[in-house]
């Protein structure tokens, strides 16, 4: 969310770079973004080489010509750093500027993130252009906020970073006895006896496959610290931005469930989440909602803004199909509908070469707006208009939560067996689809955010329980809430050292159990899970299970642990905490998931129904219901009491039968129940 006072709807626009077209077009531009209602644009990602021609020369004429020409049409900007792609010049002079990559190859100049970030001369150069726009740029009143670099992402595995993740490591470890514990190095003889004897571990070192590892500790913080190298160089600008603006948030774009960076501890330090989403078409919709929401989470559950996405068709994707009518809208509102204020896209003027000119715009190459995604965003635009500021900085509702951590996503990535065909993310979805199907609102929980507030956390394949989060769950579990974890948790500890004495570990006494195997067999192999004289398929993995107080609630149907408890429940304190100990199917899953809901007392939004999405934003008293049909037919819903659409301001009586065209969105609004 962009907290600004000049800030008063939910923003409209997105990435415009006029430098790449002649003055002329310009002014057709301004008139094209006021027939759309468009209210910001994002300037400067990428004008690094143009504004800067030399190391001691910089030329600003024509990016001053574009903040005066947008300031006089009324456009708010989101103003960039230009950091995004250093220049030629740059790696000329200063090699060292350039990555290495994986296989100890090293870049030439060329594409983006080709930046190493623990260069000093990438990070001289740019905080002083940082420093140069800040403040030339300062007393210019509209705009509402800093965007430093671009979608920061990528590893680089340079002497530059082999030389700072020794320092990073003296840091974390302090001695190198305490480093050899932590790695296990007396594995495979490994034992480090000076810091300047550690390498990065690539395919030269330690690595036979990008994510399969011989040492996973020195892998595991690998990730860590690439994540904080990179973080460093977003703090560098940021602070020199703060200088002369402090009171103008500042961000960076982010890209949802992006494996590389800790978005977590990113988040940290930004003012406002913003994100760029890109879904395939093969994407369901609460694939894309859970992006949303991850995103949504990571201020607590704050507004975020929609920095990027396509009005009509990606270019990098393998089959680029484009955005069927209404599906611009359907997902621009998705995304107000989770929680931003903003709706962005990449791009507003179709460029005409390079890797992205065939990537949509609002502005194609037809150059005129008489084209069907032209009149679909201005659509959008004048409903923002009429939405006034009814619905920016609302927030949503959730008691319930999935444990999500990036330092567990890696771990269990790299960790050599029980599968390879474990997907964190994926596990993560398979829960979450149940709660969006079921119009359940859904946060995500870093391990180091408080719990209290939700009646439900569920861990997917929490393999990683890192210091106090035991013991969190516990209290949370006891003071009468419900926990759910699965297979493949509680087996190591922050180093990625396994916690002897029986799995599930730290979780062992809360889940009232001992898991002493787990089976792994290939994807088209299935068990099944038995309740109640029902049958359910699972897969991938099966845990051999002795309840130690436990409830046994199902158990497996085959195999020579047929009859031996797969899923469990245990009295802890005023709570329960379940375990189930395989992969099951969706059906399995969602009549166990929304009995622990009604027994909870956690409704739906609205009574579900298929293709239809439900979410709900809160301010002031009041409620605003978003009902999207993603299907392609007609659907009716109703609501228990009087609504009225905000959009058009018809009034619906409670119970009456409301009818939804395909790819329709809908906004009510209703007062808060007390």
């Amino acid at each position: 969310m962009i907290e600004v006072e000049n800030v008063n709807k939910i923003l409209f626009g997105g990435d415009y770079n006029p430098e790449q077209w002649p003055r002329e077009i310009w002014e057709e531009d301004m008139r094209l973004f006021k027939k759309a209602n468009v209210d910001i644009v994002t300037l400067n990602v990428f004008s690094w080489a143009s504004l800067q021609p030399s190391e001691n020369v910089y030329d600003f004429s024509k990016l001053d010509e574009i903040m005066e020409l947008v300031h006089a049409n009324g456009l708010k900007v989101c103003l960039a750093t230009a950091t995004a792609a250093h220049p030629a010049w740059m790696v000329k002079k200063y090699p060292d500027i350039l990555r290495t990559n994986f296989d100890g190859s090293k870049r030439k100049f060329g594409g983006r993130h080709n930046s190493c970030p623990n260069s000093l001369n990438y990070q001289k150069f740019s905080t002083r252009m940082a420093e140069q726009i800040a403040n030339r740029y300062q007393g210019f009143d509209n705009i509402v906020a800093w965007h430093v670099s671009n979608e920061y992402g990528e590893t680089c595995y340079c002497e530059n970073c082999e030389k700072a993740f020794r320092v990073w490591l003296q840091d974390k470890y302090q001695t190198i006895a305490e480093l050899n514990r932590a790695w296990n190095t007396a594995f495979w003889g490994h034992t480090f006896y000076d810091w300047d004897e550690i390498v990065s571990p690539t395919l030269l070192s330690e690595h036979f496959a990008e994510n399969r590892t011989m040492f996973q500790g020195i892998s595991l913080d690998y990730k860590r610290f690439n994540s904080d190298s990179l973080l460093k160089c977003y703090e560098m600008e940021r602070d020199v931005l703060r200088k002369f603006t402090p009171d103008l948030p500042i961000t960076t774009n982010m890209m949802g469930f992006y494996k590389t960076l800790d978005y977590q501890k990113w988040a940290k330090q930004l003012d406002f989440i913003s994100w760029d989403n890109y879904p395939s078409p093969q994407d369901t919709y609460s694939r894309v909602a859970m992006s949303h929401d991850l995103m949504r989470s990571l201020k607590g559950g704050k507004p975020f803004s929609l920095m990027e996405q396509t009005p009509s068709v990606t270019n990098w994707q393998p089959y680029n199909a484009l955005k069927r009518p209404g599906v611009n809208r359907l997902h621009s509102l998705q995304a107000v509908a989770h929680g931003s204020d903003t709706v962005m896209y990449f791009q507003m003027r179709r460029s005409i070469g390079a890797c992205e000119k065939m990537h949509g715009a609002l502005i194609d190459h037809a150059g005129h707006e008489n084209t069907r995604v032209f009149r679909e965003c201005s659509q959008i635009g004048e409903e923002l208009v009429r939405l006034e500021d009814k619905i920016i900085g609302s927030y949503k509702q959730s008691k319930v939560a999935i444990l999500f951590d990036w330092d567990n996503w890696w771990a269990a990535e790299f960790c050599a067996g029980p599968t390879v065909d474990l997907s964190y993310v994926k596990q993560i979805e398979k829960y979450y689809e149940i709660f969006s199907e079921a119009n359940i609102s859904v946060d995500f929980l870093a391990v180091d955010d408080e719990f209290d507030k939700y009646e439900l956390i569920i861990a997917p394949n929490l393999y990683m329980v890192k210091p106090q989060v035991a013991q969190k769950l516990e209290q949370f579990t006891a003071s009468g809430k419900t926990f759910v974890t699965t297979v493949f948790s509680g087996i190591v500890d922050e180093n990625d050292l396994v916690k002897t004495g029986g799995y599930p570990g730290e979780l062992r006494q809360l889940l009232g159990i001992w898991v002493e195997e787990t089976d792994a067999l290939p994807p088209d192999v299935y068990n099944e899970i038995q309740q109640n004289g029902k049958t359910y398929a699972s897969e991938l993995l099966w845990d051999i299970i002795h309840p130690e107080g436990a409830e046994v609630v199902a158990t497996h149907g085959k195999e020579f642990y047929a009859g031996m408890p797969v899923v469990t429940k245990n009295q802890f304190g005023q709570g329960q905490a379940w375990y189930i100990g395989t992969v099951p199917e969706k059906a399995y899953l969602e009549m166990q998931l929304l009995e622990i809901c009604d027994e909870l007392g956690i409704e739906s939004i609205l009574k579900p129904q298929e293709n239809i999405e439900v979410s709900c934003r809160i301010k002031e008293g009041s409620e605003y219901i978003f009902v999207l049909n993603h299907g392609d037919g007609a659907a009716t819903i109703q609501f228990d009491d009087e609504v009225m659409e905000l959009l058009s301001g018809v009034v619906h009586a409670e119970k009456a039968e409301i009818c939804m065209v395909a790819k329709d969105v809908m906004i009510f609004e209703r007062k808060l129940r007390a």
